[in-house]
């Protein structure tokens, strides 16, 4: 690595100099992520036991488990699976643009597992806005990283609305911790626009922590389970990412767990 060439002082540097140092600086940049690349550090996936290095998604390094592709929030639901989630006997379970890994976790413990989307490439074609299905008919319905692609009210509602009393809601989304409001902006409309403000272009919005209010408005009580240590550095999870569990009040005086 060459040493930090002398630059003039700040605000004094011509288009000339710029240019060298946007060069100097990428070329900084490259070989760091290159170093960072093959992985530094061994890791867990829970999901497929494989212990090894992970490999980086563009720029973010040492989150790809090589060997079952999943990614830290799939890792971090199997965590939630296997430690905290109860099951009724026979548990019908749909999930919305699912995980191939995920149903044999569910049936091996006796759950009606179907999986659901708009195109055909899953076993219901629903819209999550308006799903042809009657009222309280499943006891959980997982949605992870959906949310952000469609009218998340109108989804929380239906949702809401299919679970039996007692029922589950397993929720994921992108979100800043440290943003009081979501932003949301209907007037983005560019794929440019929408991937500089959301990250991707096919977001609607980038959650803050008024996502809560969001979950909770249908009527869910919320439950939260959050990437912390020792499972973020065991695990390559993402430091305070959360599970979001809307529960379904049970009839009254029932206890739901």
């Amino acid at each position: 690595m060459n040493a930090h060439p002398k630059w003039s002082p700040a605000g004094t540097r011509s288009a000339a100099e710029i240019a060298a140092i946007m060069d100097f600086r990428a070329k900084r940049a490259i070989d760091h992520v290159t170093a960072l690349a093959w992985g530094k550090t061994p890791r867990l996936c829970p999901i497929c036991g494989y212990r090894g290095m992970f490999s980086p998604v563009r720029h973010k390094p040492e989150i790809w488990c090589p060997s079952c592709d999943s990614r830290p929030r799939h890792r971090q639901l199997k965590l939630w699976m296997d430690r905290e989630m109860v099951l009724p006997e026979g548990a019908k379970v749909l999930h919305f643009a699912a995980e191939p890994w995920v149903r044999g976790w569910f049936e091996e413990r006796g759950a009606d597992y179907v999986t659901a989307d708009l195109n055909d490439k899953f076993e219901l074609q629903l819209d999550i806005e308006a799903m042809d299905l009657p009222d309280a008919s499943y006891d959980l319905v997982m949605a992870n990283h959906v949310l952000e692609h469609v009218d998340d009210a109108r989804a929380l509602a239906e949702m809401f609305r299919i679970l039996k009393p007692g029922g589950q809601a397993v929720i994921t989304v992108p979100m800043i911790e440290g943003w009081d409001v979501t932003h949301e902006d209907p007037t983005l409309k560019t794929e440019e626009e929408l991937r500089l403000h959301y990250g991707d272009p096919t977001h609607l919005r980038f959650y803050g922590r008024d996502v809560r209010d969001r979950i909770r408005a249908p009527g869910f009580e919320l439950h939260e389970f959050v990437a912390v240590e020792p499972d973020v550095s065991t695990h390559a999870l993402h430091r305070g990412e959360r599970i979001f569990v809307g529960m379904k009040p049970g009839p009254k005086g029932a206890d739901n767990g």
